[in-house]
């Protein structure tokens, strides 16, 4: 029997101390530091199927011109949206952690792709539900049949003997028993539903702990990179909307996927935030229904409302999220201050940059805005950080505060400098296609977007365009235009 020790862990980072201290030392956060005791194992080789001699290998330098690259495969998933945001596909061995406030779709989600991938078995681990409570969601997924579902508990006295080809139910925290299960089922995919209730018997301390979350993972970890097999691991999140454990858990898997969305919307955004295997910046859209969640494949129609008249304060902004060009629209009201001090408000939008673009208002322009309250928002309940949409939301705060509709069939891609010039935005063809595509009349861009031949060979070629394409240096040539 081992040793048990007293450690001391911090709970931003993981940073581990023999005593307590006040300050970490690692993240140079105070009062962070809790008390565990763990208990230290004889054995060198994992909790899973694996030889001594994997364990205890060294690995020697290799010059990287000798290093063979063979290209990774990718497993394709019915839901396409999935697919975007992992860049492609499941990455073999890949470890993905997906985060998310409670309630939000994380779990159904995760089971909705588990019973819909076709001839793959997927081990779906749950240390928070039942498999009674998870049969019963898994009924109310439209697109699968109770029969595809294969139980598997821990009190099961008679396990099949056959393995189906679906998705499979293990309701169990201990990652001791998880593997033994793993090594007679052997599944192409795991769920782990979530990694805070798991427990190793390596570590003397409550499930959910730092020292708990770090050494379940890294048994996952080291499971998935020698058997090659994708790790799918389900967090909880804190009141300050960080995943829940050591900072280092983020570290240690290959992608960090966010499950966004308003309780009072039916819309889900699944946003990568780390991503080894594709960019980090993808973005994908669900809409949450009784049957499950349904995969948004244009989201530009659900973020623009129908309307039958004019309104003010109005416009429609080209965004990019990742690869994917977005129209989205952007609402302003001003009106005047009941009070001494004037209201600046902005949902879905940086309160700082919305300060800046009215101080450029005013400066640059003349609207005398230092008295009137502001409000900005961007419909869908989506946050968009792209500064190509500084032009819409100045013409909307114009448009509310002289009350004059902007044309529904207009749109606006360019970001506002100081000095109230229209600076230039990236891929501004994918931009304008899918304004085209969706039956807008006019756009307006900056002419920086247009460069001479001499300075850059792909100029951009507005013939193939049936939009028209309104080219603008200054804000002041947008108003002009705009309001006359």
């Amino acid at each position: 029997m081992a040793k048990s020790k007293i450690a001391y862990f911090c709970q931003s980072c993981g940073y581990e101390s023999a005593k307590w201290l006040g300050k970490c030392p690692s993240c140079q956060q105070w009062n962070t530091f809790v008390e565990e005791i763990l208990e230290k194992s004889n054995a060198s080789v994992p909790n899973w199927k694996a030889s001594p001699a994997s364990s205890q290998r060294a690995n020697k330098p290799v010059e990287v011109a000798d290093i063979t690259f063979k290209e990774e495969h990718r497993l394709l998933t019915p839901d396409k949206e999935f697919n975007r945001v992992l860049g492609g596909g499941i990455v073999a061995g890949s470890l993905v952690l997906i985060g998310g406030e409670p309630g939000i779709g994380k779990s159904t989600l995760m089971l909705q792709l588990a019973l819909n991938m076709p001839n793959v078995k997927v081990l779906y681990v749950s240390g928070e539900e039942s498999d009674h409570q998870i049969k019963m969601r898994a009924e109310r997924l439209a697109a699968v049949g109770s029969e595809q579902l294969a139980v598997s508990s821990r009190k099961s006295e008679n396990p099949k003997s056959e393995i189906n080809k679906g998705c499979y139910i293990l309701t169990e925290t201990s990652t001791q028993n998880i593997f033994k299960q793993i090594e007679e089922l052997q599944p192409d995919i795991l769920v782990i539903d979530s990694i805070q209730t798991l427990h190793s018997s390596h570590v003397e301390s409550t499930p959910g702990s730092v020292s708990q979350v770090r050494e379940c993972t890294a048994e996952l970890l080291r499971f998935a990179k020698e058997t090659s097999t994708p790790v799918f691991l389900i967090g909880h999140i804190t009141k300050d909307g960080m995943i829940a454990g050591p900072k280092i858990l983020e570290h240690m898997v290959d992608t960090v996927l966010q499950f966004e969305g308003d309780r009072h919307h039916v819309y889900r955004i699944l946003r990568t935030i780390k991503n080894r295997f594709g960019s980090s910046s993808e973005l994908g859209i669900y809409e949450m229904l009784g049957e499950g969640l349904r995969e948004v494949s244009n989201p530009s129609e659900i973020l623009l409302s129908q309307r039958d008249e004019p309104l003010s304060g109005i416009t429609i902004s080209a965004t990019l999220e990742g690869m994917r060009p977005m129209l989205i629209e952007t609402q302003a009201l001003v009106s005047t201050s009941a009070y001494g001090t004037p209201q600046r408000t902005a949902t879905g939008f940086d309160t700082k940059r919305m300060s800046m673009l009215l101080a450029v208002l005013e400066k640059r322009c003349g609207f005398r805005l230092g008295a009137k309250d502001v409000f900005l928002n961007i419909t869908g309940g989506i946050r968009v950080e792209d500064p190509a949409i500084d032009l819409g939301l100045a013409a909307a705060i114009i448009s509310s505060h002289e009350d004059i509709p902007i044309p529904a069939k207009t749109c606006f891609a360019g970001e506002i400098g100081l000095s109230g010039e229209i600076r230039a935005v990236n891929r501004v063809e994918q931009r304008i296609a899918e304004a085209q595509k969706l039956g807008f009349e006019q756009i307006f861009i900056s002419k920086y977007n247009m460069p001479t031949a001499a300075k850059d060979k792909k100029r951009l070629d507005l013939s193939r365009y049936t939009i028209d394409v309104k080219v603008v240096g200054r804000i002041e040539e947008v108003f002009g235009l705009l309001f006359g």
